[in-house]
């Protein structure tokens, strides 16, 4: 009575090791967890107080995503990438996982992970009916592919579409891609799309954080969310940015939507307004110092 496809596959393994921390410690055993990528910092009080102005919140939104709030995630992106996002190009997410998940269901092709990456990647390619080709990466490029790498796998079947995942900052190496015009520029020659997974980008510790949708935008989706930089992974809220250019994934990515997860919580949505709209630099650059010195 269970599809072939998920009898093989096993919880994943974030979610996992975090129950069997939660057991530990209830045993009383003291745990320092490395594997589970919940913030340790409170969300900022403003973005907190708005969301208890908004529990009255209680009708469906739009399944793309409060139109406010899709109007402060694209100014906050197009101040950040120089770009010139619309609103019409966000879609709002209950976390950025359900918004991957639901782009490897409607996704025709084959996809390219590097490795090591995010747990999840792969074992959605599955439940999506996609195969994976993974890219060995090594310390000498970050634990980035190379362009050249990226290419090799392409070359072997030309005809097929790809989608390339690029995490940068990294899950789990922590690194930055620092060769994101290379690929760009293989990316473009071959016309295949570009998931940048960015959850991380605020909290990296340089400021010079450059995405690959600034050198190949055309055909790059963004991916980010509240989970990271504002502390607020249990709030699950996250979206994408997708070009105009690939309108038919939005509309697409909008029907599944509407069939899955309908939309995302109403209060969320108000309070994530003022978590991009007002400024939390401060509050940012804190966070950063500190996981700098801790990581350190």
């Amino acid at each position: 009575m269970i599809k072939d496809i998920v009898q093989n596959l096993k919880s994943s393994s974030t979610l996992r090791i975090n129950e069997i921390s939660k057991d530990l410690e209830k045993e009383g055993k003291k745990i320092y967890k490395f594997g589970f990528g919940q913030s340790p910092f409170q969300i900022p009080k403003d973005v907190v107080s708005e969301l208890k102005n908004s529990a009255h919140q209680n009708r469906y939104l739009p399944m793309q995503g409060l139109n406010e709030l899709r109007i402060a995630v694209s100014r906050y992106e197009n101040k950040k990438k120089n770009q010139n996002y619309k609103p019409e190009n966000v879609i709002i997410g209950p976390g950025t996982k359900e918004l991957m998940f639901l782009l490897q269901i409607l996704f025709d092709g084959e996809v390219l992970l590097p490795a090591p990456s995010w747990v999840s990647y792969a074992p959605q390619s599955i439940i999506g009916r996609n195969k994976f080709h993974w890219i060995k990466t090594s310390s000498e490029n970050n634990w980035f592919p190379t362009a050249e790498e990226v290419e090799n796998i392409i070359l072997k079947n030309k005809d097929k579409k790809y989608l390339l995942f690029l995490n940068s900052p990294n899950n789990p190496s922590g690194q930055i891609c620092s060769n994101l015009k290379e690929i760009a520029s293989i990316a473009k020659k071959y016309n295949i799309l570009i998931l940048s997974d960015e959850i991380y980008s605020e909290l990296s510790f340089s400021n010079n954080y450059k995405s690959i949708s600034e050198f190949y935008p055309q055909n790059t989706i963004v991916s980010n969310g509240l989970s990271k930089w504002c502390g607020a992974g249990g709030w699950r809220l996250g979206y994408f940015i997708i070009p105009e250019a690939l309108k038919n994934l939005t509309n697409s990515l909008k029907i599944l939507a509407s069939e899955t997860f309908s939309s995302v919580s109403a209060p969320i949505q108000y309070a994530a307004i003022a978590a991009y709209n007002n400024n939390h630099e401060e509050y940012i650059n804190n966070s950063r110092l500190i996981l700098k010195q801790v990581g350190e």
